[in-house]
């Protein structure tokens, strides 16, 4: 590190499975305007002018922890700052890091322009290398995050007020910014396959150089140890390896066992470059109807997570926030997580890795289809898949929830069901090794690997009542929650694992709210007044699920509240509502059989 951790908020390095020991965090106080008249660009507030406010970064404006707390609507904002490099971060290549910024940005460095990205969720960089200069440098960033129901924002509310299943919003930055020097002839991405039956992983090494003859090696390390090494001599600008370990230890919730990889480029004998990763091998099968990991039957236990904070909205305060969430979730007796609406920071994927969950990772959503929203939703899908391709606790990836943006799928519409297809197309060729949901809840496709389904019947008596055809070997319901139709389009069920991808959903009562002054959400979710009530409304429900016997698995909503949904097994501050042991038990009475 170059800073004094204790000065820097959100301190951890921010990209854990491809490090750089070298690195300059920017985190901190930027120097901040609102743009509400949208004349920056034609006054020239690029120019190395400052700005009148103050932010800290990470934290988007609207959160408390920003020292702004501002919960208005600005679609346009300006950030700056000024930095001066450490020596040795001269005569490099400097690479301009940001984990994410929602939506649109430019950046400028020292006034001039470096370049532009789109997409709030997935982290870009620009090499700044010919723009600094020794001594001061200026940063500027302006931010355009219109309130525009076409582009992919998740649960934050384009009415910019929290209302329903809707709540704040977070603009511009996010997620760490930080500074890496590194050498003109570099790797730059690593791809990693793992075969678990095979005690062996294929790696790709992509590398930021001409085709010529290089020299990869991978060390793959157990508690500082080697246990296995690998090397590809290639004429082109990517290395492929195979490498086995012997008597390899498996990935899994159970025991959550990760390797260390150190990758190296060589230019002969010459050291050009260096990162560290690390690997968790594990083997996923879909096999009659149910979900396979390592060879082994799994039920999949899971909890709705949102990764909303009530100091930071969708950032976390602290590195230790994002392990405590999961923390919480192991003890609650879940054995994995479905994150919802939000491609999260690396940092809690980390986490889950090493701590041991499973994650369906979904893709934060628009609200209105048209060709210019399913241009931003595949192309922001993209990049989130080949992101986190290598975490081992990634188990489906789901572009789509709830047919949000695409309305046309209860009237048939053809071009919005293709869309939906093609996205599920476009995963599989990015990733074939993990299952793919089409569209979770609702309106599934012909080809989506799991049929998820949405379904908040809160009893035990309703819930097996609804699947009583299914029990005794008929097909499934035709229609599902709030009557929607589970296929689409003449798709029918063809075999897939079947998950309750959202149950439960139990409100508290707030004691000041009168039946007639309770919103839309009490129409959808059964509600409670105890500690009692909740544990026993939810043993039943687990009892009507656990006797569902076609069934890979369920996913309750949620872990926690968030603003105006107080459906969580903790409150927004992380306080839990129940004792997590005795949820942990109902899971283990009901679902022991399936393990």
């Amino acid at each position: 590190m170059i800073r004094d951790k204790k000065e820097i908020p959100r301190s951890e390095y921010p990209r854990p499975q491809f490090v750089r020991s070298l690195w300059f965090n920017l985190n901190g106080e930027w120097e901040f305007a609102f743009d509400d008249a949208d004349e920056g660009l034609r006054l020239g507030w690029q120019d190395g002018r400052k700005l009148p406010m103050r932010i800290i970064v990470p934290f988007g404006y609207q959160t408390a922890l920003s020292g702004i707390n501002d919960k208005s609507v600005h679609e346009v904002v300006w950030y700056a700052r000024s930095f001066e490099l450490p020596e040795d971060f001269y005569k490099r290549d400097l690479l301009l890091n940001f984990g994410a910024v929602d939506y649109a940005c430019t950046v400028w460095i020292n006034g001039q322009e470096v370049g532009h990205n789109r997409g709030g969720h997935v982290p870009f960089q620009f090499d700044i290398a010919p723009y600094v200069k020794k001594g001061a440098n200026r940063l500027t960033l302006r931010v355009e995050d219109r309130q525009d129901p076409e582009q992919p924002r998740g649960k934050q509310s384009y009415t910019g007020v929290p209302e329903s299943i809707d709540y704040y919003c977070t603009t511009g930055i996010w997620q760490t910014v930080w500074l890496e020097p590194v050498p003109p002839i570099r790797i730059e991405e690593l791809r990693i396959i793992t075969h678990a039956k095979r005690n062996m992983l294929e790696l790709t090494v992509f590398l930021h150089a001409p085709s010529s003859a290089w020299r990869v090696e991978v060390e793959v390390l157990e508690e500082g140890k080697r246990v296995a090494i690998g090397e590809d001599s290639t004429a082109v600008a990517t290395g492929r390896l195979g490498i086995s370990i012997p008597y390899a230890k498996l990935w899994s919730p159970d025991s959550p066992h990760l390797y260390d990889l150190q990758v190296r480029l060589y230019d002969g004998n010459n050291l050009l470059d260096e990162v560290g990763s690390y690997v968790g091998l594990r083997g996923l099968e879909l096999r009659n109807a149910k979900f396979l990991l390592n060879g082994k039957a799994t039920y999949l236990k899971m909890v709705l997570d949102q990764g909303f904070w009530p100091e930071g909205y969708l950032t976390a305060p602290t590195d230790e926030a994002l392990q405590t969430d999961i923390g919480w979730i192991k003890s609650f007796g879940f054995n994995g997580v479905r994150k919802h609406q939000k491609i999260e920071d690396p940092r809690w994927l980390y986490w889950c890795d090493r701590l041991g969950l499973l994650v369906w990772e979904e893709m934060p959503n628009a609200r209105e289809w048209s060709p210019k929203a399913e241009e931003l939703l595949s192309a922001e899908w993209q990049d989130a898949v080949r992101r986190d391709f290598n975490h081992p606790c990634i188990v489906a990836w789901v572009p789509v929830n709830e047919s949000m943006g695409f309305p046309g799928l209860s009237t048939e519409h053809a071009g919005q069901y293709a869309f939906i297809e093609r996205m599920v197309r476009v995963t599989r060729r990015l990733d074939s090794t993990r299952p793919v949901i089409d569209n979770d809840g609702w309106e599934h496709t012909d080809i989506t690997d799991i049929c998820a389904i949405h379904d908040y019947t809160p009893t035990a008596e309703k819930i097996t009542g609804r699947y009583k055809e299914t029990l005794s070997g008929g097909q499934l319901p035709s229609k599902v929650w709030i009557d929607k139709p589970l296929f689409a389009r003449g798709s029918r069920y063809r075999g897939q694992p079947i998950v309750l991808s959202e149950v439960g959903g139990f409100l508290a009562i707030p004691p000041d709210v009168p039946p007639e002054n309770r919103d839309l959400l009490y129409k959808f979710y059964d509600s409670f007044k105890t500690t009692e009530e909740l544990l026993d409304k939810y043993r039943d429900l687990m009892r009507g699920i656990s006797s569902l016997d076609f069934l890979a698995g369920f996913c309750y909503t949620q872990l926690t509240d968030i603003e105006q949904e107080i459906n969580g097994l903790l409150t927004y501050d992380r306080k839990p509502k129940v004792d997590p042991e005795a949820l942990a038990a109902i899971h283990a009475e009901f679902f022991r059989k399936f393990s």
